[in-house]
Parts: structure tokens; C-alpha cells; sequence
């Protein structure tokens, strides 16, 4: 059995395959993952954000991380709350993301 360190990375390494469609970035490093906690019966909540409440992806994306995590081999179940706060800007960015973008 995996220890919660070695799932949240595992989930972690899951949340870096989705991508925003308009940024090619993944979530993660893109900030939009805020927190990844992971109970003692290996239920994982996510809350996460949009780069904007009229995001294209409004819709799909959260279901999409929401399987992505679903998938990962230990999780017994997902929550994911979607927040508009804090609200999402590039400060929130990974310096991998800024430097894929030409930002840094």
C-alpha cells in the first residue's frame, strides 16, 4: 500500500497530463490545483480553480481531473470543489510554466 506521500505524487503526476486547452501547460504547473489532501482512507479532495469563470473548459475540465485522480491505482474516492477564491493570476504559475510560456 502506498503511503499518502507516494499517492499525492502519484496524483500529482496524474494532474501534470491534463492540459488548458488555451495554454499549453499542464494544471498543475499552471497553479490551478490548490490543495490535494488526502485522507486516512485514501479519499482525495481537490480544490482547484479556472484561469476564468468563463473558461472554455468550464464544464469538462474539473470532470476531467476528477477522473484523472479517480484513476490513480490506491485513491478510494475524489471530492472536487471548484473556487473562484482566490481567484486564479499567473503569480500562481510554476517558474516551469512561466518559462514555457516566455514569461520569466
Amino acid at each position: 500500500m502506498k503511503t499518502k506521500e507516494e499517492l499525492k505524487s502519484s496524483i500529482i503526476e496524474a494532474l501534470k497530463t491534463i492540459y488548458d486547452p488555451e495554454i499549453p501547460v499542464d494544471v498543475y504547473e499552471l497553479g490551478l490545483i490548490y490543495e490535494v489532501n488526502i485522507d486516512d482512507k485514501n479519499h482525495v479532495e481537490v480544490i482547484m480553480t479556472l484561469t476564468s469563470p468563463s473558461c472554455p473548459v468550464a464544464g469538462s475540465m474539473p470532470a476531467e481531473v476528477e477522473q484523472k485522480v479517480k484513476d490513480v491505482e490506491g485513491v478510494s474516492d475524489v471530492t472536487l470543489e471548484l473556487v473562484f477564491d482566490p481567484p486564479w493570476s499567473q503569480d500562481m504559475m510554476s517558474e516551469e510554466a512561466m518559462l514555457e510560456l516566455g514569461l520569466m
